[in-house]
């Protein structure tokens, strides 16, 4: 059973940093891709950045320059480093993995909350 973990979120004020950590039950690899999304209240879920098994990257228009993705195969973890943070960036952040005749799965979500 695959499980996604995440961790990470907070409040932190605009111009600040977070990372947040996705931890799967499973080897990475066995995904076809690795994402991070969000939503924030009222919205729908946007995809923010995705790395896919073969290491290409992309990111939203929005995120592009301040925030990374990367990954860990030791610890079949992801991370989404955040930099430069807006107030827009507010919302619950959700890990995603994806095998492509296998399922979707999520992780639970995490907040993160962008304030002075």
């Amino acid at each position: 059973q695959v499980q996604l973990v995440e961790s990470g979120g907070g409040m932190v004020q605009p111009g600040g940093s977070l990372r947040l950590s996705c931890a799967a039950s499973v080897n990475i690899f066995s995904f076809n891709a690795m994402a991070w999304y969000r939503q924030a209240p009222g919205k729908e879920r946007e995809l923010v950045a995705r790395i896919i098994s073969d290491g290409s990257i992309n990111y939203a228009d929005s995120v592009k320059g301040r925030f990374t993705i990367s990954r860990e195969s030791a610890r079949n973890t992801i991370y989404l480093q955040m930099n430069s943070l807006k107030a827009e960036d507010t919302s619950v952040y959700y890990c995603n993995a994806l095998r492509t005749f296998g399922g979707n799965f999520w992780g639970q979500g995490t907040q993160v909350t962008v304030s002075s």
